[in-house]
């Protein structure tokens, strides 16, 4: 037995000890490496918000294509959200085809998130209205969300999203809404143009996000409802009669596409000024205040520092500065004399914009800019042709069912910004691009015949908007659209004046760009 006893304990001790070690090793490595990897797993899990959307390295931004009801952790945009994803989810599986809307989901700045969502607002609507009120055509129209960032910064990831559901079931045909004519979105416009998805813009009005410039076309595919930058100051000259004598121009330095183009345009508008233009330069982001205030304040004493007949402003910048500059104007010396402040459509802003000096405009000061659209424009205009009433009021009888399902809710609406307009216009083109590409016995336009057909919305193949005709040129820019002039109030609200027009007369009946 002792012997035994001893036998057992060496055995213990040279085999079974080391051999515990060992294991217990083993299990520590692998407690740690499948630890390692459940960091690593949950690490990357950590960068999805939702399907289709997700947090790219060494950003918070949730970006990305989103097919659900996530609203981008943005409260005001639940209802609408919510609303396209009721609708989505109505339709029938291979009855469909998906237009995407552009835009900054995840902007902060106050009135860059009202207007995108006016803008969501506006393409839903349409979205409903061709999928219920249409006798029946097809396909079907489902809505996505596509976020580049608030600042676009992240175009490129969203647009390999867009190729991908061009390219697979989800059968992405076009790409509406683009908004703001920045940097990253000529960026973006240009590379889903590159790669054959078609693109319709809303409010993007910079003449170098347009076709047809020196008879060239860098973005084939686009589309737009809106004016350039060029023909909104040709309408508002028109309006105004603008005399170079009588007008100093402020402008961004170094600008972007919206703000130099606008300010190309203003400046042929006074060409002979005996004024030298006024610069200021704004913070990259230009939604932000940076020091242009001062800038402004110095500019308002050479303002006062013109001839006595002098009694035209035409600014070309940003809606953040803009409101600086009426703010700085409040306060000027010469508030005796009479100016009006004329400039584009990023005024339209400042409805909605607490920051703004109202009282400013009681001192002798009116500010005067063209808007995209405005829900009055029909109501009192003169032009027997260029649009109608009747085709404004189909807009408006959807809305009154908007409160409440089936159709809503989706959430406060505004149309006096325009926004909410132009953004239904810009998909009832989209949708009649996909349809009139569509042969018979098919649900699936091909993805190349849907950009083919902006040439020939002219005549009677235009589309009858609620912003006005949509008439396009070959190059797909609008002709002779309507441009509503707008007079901001004290009391903060977007008062219609009159349509004007870049051709200085509405289009004629037939609707058909010259050669």
């Amino acid at each position: 037995m002792a012997r035994r006893g001893v036998w057992v304990w060496l055995r213990e001790d040279v085999w079974e000890i080391p051999l515990r070690r060992y294991l217990a090793l083993l299990v520590t490595a692998a407690l740690v490496t499948g630890g390692w990897f459940g960091v690593s797993a949950l690490a990357q899990d950590d960068r999805s918000c939702a399907p289709g959307v997700v947090r790219p390295e060494g950003s918070d931004e949730c970006v990305g294509v989103s097919t659900s009801d996530y609203a981008f952790d943005r409260p005001q945009l639940r209802d609408v959200v919510e609303a396209i994803d009721r609708e989505n989810r109505s339709l029938k599986a291979g009855s469909y085809v998906t237009v995407a809307l552009l835009e900054p989901f995840t902007a902060s700045d106050p009135d860059n998130l009202g207007d995108v969502l006016h803008e969501m607002q506006g393409a839903y609507l349409a979205q409903y209205r061709a999928n219920h009120e249409s006798n029946g055509q097809s396909p079907a129209i489902r809505l996505v969300l596509a976020n580049p960032g608030a600042t676009g910064a992240h175009w490129q990831h969203t647009v390999d999203e867009l190729e991908r559901m061009a390219k697979g079931p989800d059968r992405l045909r076009a790409v509406t809404g683009v908004g703001l004519s920045t940097e990253n979105n000529k960026r973006a416009v240009q590379e889903l143009t590159r790669r054959g998805i078609p693109v319709i813009g809303t409010s993007i009005t910079a003449d170098d996000l347009a076709n047809g410039q020196n008879g060239k076309d860098p973005f084939p595919g686009l589309a737009r409802v809106s004016p350039t930058n060029t023909d909104e100051a040709r309408a508002l000259a028109s309006f105004a009669q603008v005399m170079a004598g009588k007008a100093l121009l402020v402008y961004d330095k170094p600008g972007d596409p919206y703000t130099r183009t606008l300010q190309e345009s203003f400046a042929k508008l006074i060409k002979g000024s005996p004024y030298e233009p006024q610069p200021f330069t704004p913070p990259a982001d230009r939604s932000k205040e940076g020091t242009t205030a001062n800038t402004f304040r110095q500019i308002t004493h050479l303002v006062c520092d013109t001839a006595p007949e002098t009694d035209t402003i035409l600014f070309a910048g940003r809606h953040t500065q803009l409101r600086q500059f009426i703010n700085a104007l409040g306060g000027r010396g010469c508030q005796d004399r009479e100016f009006t402040l004329l400039t584009g459509d990023e005024a339209s802003y400042l409805t909605g914009d607490k920051d703004l000096d109202r009282s400013a405009l009681t001192h002798n000061l009116s500010v005067r800019y063209t808007a995209l659209a405005h829900p009055d424009a029909w109501a009192k205009a003169s032009a027997k042709t260029g649009g109608s009433a009747a085709d404004a009021e189909d807009l408006d009888e959807l809305l009154s069912s908007a409160a409440r399902k089936p159709v809503g809710p989706i959430g406060e609406v505004s149309l006096e910004d325009g926004q909410t307009i132009i953004a239904y216009d810009a998909m009832r083109l989209a949708v009649n691009g996909i349809r009139e590409a569509t042969t018979d016995g098919k649900t699936v336009p091909p993805l190349a015949d849907v950009g083919l057909q902006w040439p020939q919305v002219k005549g009677s193949l235009r589309v009858n908007g609620a912003s006005g005709w949509i008439c396009l040129d070959v190059h797909g820019n609008p002709y002779d659209k309507a441009v509503p002039i707008v007079e901001l109030t004290p009391e903060g609200r977007a008062r219609f004046v009159k349509i004007a027009w870049p051709e200085g007369k509405p289009p004629g009946k037939e609707c058909l760009p010259p050669s």
